[in-house]
């Protein structure tokens, strides 16, 4: 059974193994942050790699700062609004990745939306992606404190737009190659 939980250095490995099927894929792999960020005036920035990531401290460094960029007074660039990462794992094996985004930026209402995910290439046609968004939107409930959320994909990816819709998201239109669909929150 899927299930949507906090970052966590026990999933190193399969975390790993994951983020090579992507890279070996050439995918991007969206609700799971970016791995750079560029340092600004006010804010520090970040570089992770493969390779480091391999190094268990290193690895806890990251699951941290993903635990962490959910709450208000974390460290972030200019302009960008707290988000929640979570992973979808079944049993200890790590098989994706999700993000709510708190609120919209200019960008996000674009292209991006509240709730971000990816599944790993090996994992998927198994409903991991249907059942961690539909859980995803109980969280949301609370977290965007809104009656809905903005949740997008690209106009090819047609497993997504079947993920979205199964959830109750209704389409509202395209902008260039990406769908943007509303779907309803649900209290916990």
């Amino acid at each position: 059974m899927t299930r949507l939980v906090a970052p966590h250095r026990r999933y190193q490995e399969s975390y790993l193994t994951a983020t090579d099927e992507f890279l070996a894929s050439g995918e991007q792999r969206d609700g799971d942050g970016d791995w750079v960020q560029e340092p600004e005036p006010g804010y520090a920035g970040f570089t992770f790699t493969r390779e480091g990531l391999r190094d268990p401290e290193e690895f806890g460094r990251f699951v941290d700062l993903r635990r962490r960029a959910r709450d208000e007074d974390a460290p972030r660039r200019r302009g960008w609004t707290p988000v929640t990462f979570l992973w979808m794992v079944t049993g200890d094996e790590y098989v994706g990745s999700l993000a709510i985004r708190h609120r919209l930026t200019e960008r996000l209402l674009e292209e991006g939306g509240h709730i971000g995910y990816s599944v790993r290439p090996t994992a998927r046609g198994h409903g991991h992606a249907t059942r961690a968004l539909g859980r995803a939107l109980a969280l949301a409930h609370g977290v965007v404190d809104r009656p809905r959320v903005l949740v997008t994909c690209l106009e090819s990816n047609l497993a997504s737009r079947a993920v979205i819709e199964r959830n109750g998201g209704r389409y509202e239109d395209s902008r260039g190659a990406v769908r943007r669909y509303w779907i309803p929150t649900r209290p916990g």
